[in-house]
């Protein structure tokens, strides 16, 4: 029987987790003996190699095509281009976009091993939808600039297709069309004022942020929701904790002329919002065994601490001090970090231990 191959951290985990399955007499010790040897640790991560290689590749072609269009006779042939009516390019691309993302779907039936050159079609296909939705909205243009419903008829037509193919990457176009077409929208609905209710840009995104992370644990137990549900709950929190951060630096100001004039120590009530929301989330993380929320509150309370470290202490004091201060801060969390996982680690390495002598 050929084994599977997996890298340290998986197969680590798999032996925690028989230990755990022998420990609580789910499997007998001749079982669990027989799953440790199914699998071995694999010497290269070929799969982290093609992956990287497949989007290396596509980043070439970009420059590729982009070095093509330096070309005289390609500019020239562009600007024959330019004359082409918007609809027509639109319709070109919508037919380039379905015939990518069936033949992604077909490669994924025939060959489901393949999935990062699989993916690499289907993301060649979100890019022609795009194009066909931006020159759409071109030829049904009537100069009002109300160019948002773009973004909305994105989020529509990723979220089908997402839904369709039951792909998370295109779900995560649908996520970042919905934020574009939220902050283009309340820009248009002030006449692109610095104001919307009374709010910048990052207290929008934070209003934005909370709103789709409730979204997220109202439609938590929702069977049609549960395939997207951690990447929209991962996407709502980076919206939200990002804009935080911008907060705590900007505070509620729509104008850089007047936040120049304004002293960093003013908005300090932002900063103290923003590590209240990150320790919330971090406590919760820790209370109800959400590694996500965990894990963005204990960085992102990180991040605003050493955000309000280099505003507030940068120049006033001697930079190697500062540099000092700032290297033993890390060297402290570092070392209490590998203590706690040092513990984690004995912890349950002696109660395995002790229930296989038993």
């Amino acid at each position: 029987m050929s084994k599977l191959n997996l890298d340290k951290q998986e197969s680590e985990f798999l032996n925690k987790t028989i230990s755990y399955w022998e420990q609580q007499k789910l499997v007998d010790a001749t079982q669990a003996e027989k799953l440790r040897h199914s699998y071995e640790i694999k010497g290269f991560d070929w799969m982290r190699l093609a992956k990287y290689s497949f989007w290396v590749a596509l980043i070439c072609g970009v420059v590729a095509v982009g070095s093509l269009i330096v070309d005289d006779a390609v500019i020239n042939w562009l600007k024959g281009l330019y004359y082409t009516p918007d609809i027509v390019i639109s319709l070109l691309s919508g037919v380039t976009a379905a015939a990518l993302f069936y033949l992604g779907r077909r490669r994924g039936k025939l060959y489901p091993e393949k999935i990062f050159s699989n993916e690499a079609v289907i993301f060649t296909g979100v890019l022609f939808t795009a194009c066909c939705i931006a020159y759409l909205g071109k030829t049904f243009d009537n100069g009002s600039g109300h160019y948002s419903l773009l973004f909305l008829a994105s989020v529509f037509v990723y979220g089908f297709l997402a839904w369709r193919m039951g792909s998370r990457m295109i779900w995560l176009f649908a996520l970042v069309s919905l934020g574009s077409w939220f902050g283009t929208e309340t820009g248009y609905q002030t006449n692109w004022a610095l104001y919307f209710l009374g709010m910048n840009y990052p207290l929008r995104f934070v209003a934005f942020g909370l709103v789709l992370v409730s979204a997220c644990y109202v439609l938590r137990g929702r069977k049609w929701f549960s395939f997207f549900w951690e990447l929209t709950y991962v996407v709502g929190l980076l919206y939200l904790f990002m804009s935080l951060w911008l907060l705590s630096i900007f505070g509620n100001y729509g104008s850089l002329d007047v936040w120049w004039q304004i002293k960093q120590i003013s908005l300090f009530y932002w900063g103290i919002i923003s590590a209240v929301v990150a320790g919330s989330f971090l406590l919760y993380g820790l209370k109800y065994k959400d590694v996500i929320a965990r894990e963005f509150g204990i960085t992102f309370l990180i991040i605003f601490l050493y955000t309000k470290y280099f505003e507030y202490f940068w120049d006033g004091t001697n930079k190697t001090l500062f540099f000092a201060i700032l290297g033993l801060s890390f060297w402290l969390i570092g070392r209490k970090a590998e203590i706690i996982w040092n513990i984690h680690s004995r912890e349950e390495s002696d109660g395995f231990e002790v229930e296989r002598g038993a």
